[in-house]
């Protein structure tokens, strides 16, 4: 029968009961994660404890269990997240595309490998899973929910959204949503005209836009306020990271740098450390720095070849590095 051209037998962009359905996931994911966990604990330990020297001979497998955790976790919180959307109706199209994409995705890297990184990739079996631990999640219809309709019918919809400052609803509350206005116009006014010509010219971000950062608390967001920050949330980190990135990635990673080295200073320092160091970085005065990659060893921290030795009262660094951070 003559029609208008459309492809009627293409599938729906959108699945049915699609939130009942990455809720289902969970159990069979939770227990997957488990027997996992079993399977890596046995290849690391010996006499009934971990070995941190059995941990250095299975890097890959203790690293991978990292991963699939993370994974499971990430597809319990966009649960959560559709969730509370749909409490407050505003759970809607282009929100739905995303849960489906991404815990569709996401399901289908955990059955068929997870990029840990450009070349490494994590198969099931690198962790002692094997084809009957996965069954139960092998039929799960959410494992084709990152389909090209899917993808086709999001593009769109974030087409004619083009502009917002996020493409659906975050879910995030209010004092959240004001931190990115703050810092979405501060991108657009003082990152994003300049940011290309410091491409190009390999300038180094200007003190200005330091200091600006600086009295806007992005150093010390989540550092306690009786040390010198502003004691907020590790959502507030994430938001403004991602609103400076979006005028250039080397501004929005600067405070990035100064929540690691809080965070170290804050879960092992003496509180002497932390009362000598959380301030200064707080304020700025101290900017750390990741001096990871060097060359022809990347970032594997583990092969590393700078060296520092003690000498009087100062260390003697010796070694070569691609870039800082």
């Amino acid at each position: 029968m003559p029609h208008d051209g459309q492809d009627r037998t293409a599938p729906a962009p959108l699945m049915d009961d699609l939130q009942t359905r990455v809720a289902a996931l969970q159990a069979p994911l939770d227990a997957l994660l488990a027997t996992a966990t079993d399977r890596v604990r046995a290849m690391v330990s010996a006499g009934g404890k971990v070995s941190g020297g059995l941990i250095d001979a299975n890097q890959r497998a203790a690293h991978g269990l990292a991963w699939l955790a993370t994974y499971v976790e990430a597809i319990r919180q966009m649960s959560a997240w559709a969730a509370r959307l749909s409490d407050t109706g505003a759970f809607g199209e282009i929100e739905a595309l995303l849960l489906q994409i991404g815990a569709g995705e996401y399901l289908a890297q955990i059955l068929g490998g997870i990029p840990m990184n450009q070349g490494e990739i994590l198969r099931p079996s690198d962790i002692g899973l094997a084809a009957g631990d996965l069954a139960p999640l092998a039929d799960q219809p959410v494992l084709s929910g990152n389909s090209p309709a899917a993808r086709a019918r999001l593009v769109a919809l974030m087409r004619q959204n083009h502009g917002r400052a996020t493409f659906g609803a975050t879910g995030l509350d209010e004092e959240l949503e004001m931190i990115r206005d703050q810092f979405r116009r501060f991108a657009d006014e003082k990152v994003a005209p300049f940011a290309h010509d410091w491409h190009l010219k390999d300038d180094f971000i200007p003190m200005e836009i330091i200091e600006d950062l600086a009295d806007m608390g992005v150093f010390g967001l989540t550092i306690p306020e009786n040390l010198g920050g502003l004691g907020l949330s590790k959502a507030s980190m994430v938001v403004v990271s991602e609103e400076l990135s979006r005028g250039y990635i080397g501004v929005g990673s600067l405070g990035t740098r100064s929540e690691i080295a809080a965070e170290l200073i804050l879960a092992g320092g003496t509180d002497a450390q932390k009362s000598e160091w959380l301030p200064k970085i707080a304020s700025a005065e101290i900017l750390p720095t990741a001096v990871f990659t060097e060359p022809n060893t990347g970032s594997d921290l583990g092969s590393l070849r700078t060296r520092a030795v003690k000498v009087g009262d100062d260390y003697e660094v010796t070694g070569n590095k691609t870039w800082i951070t």
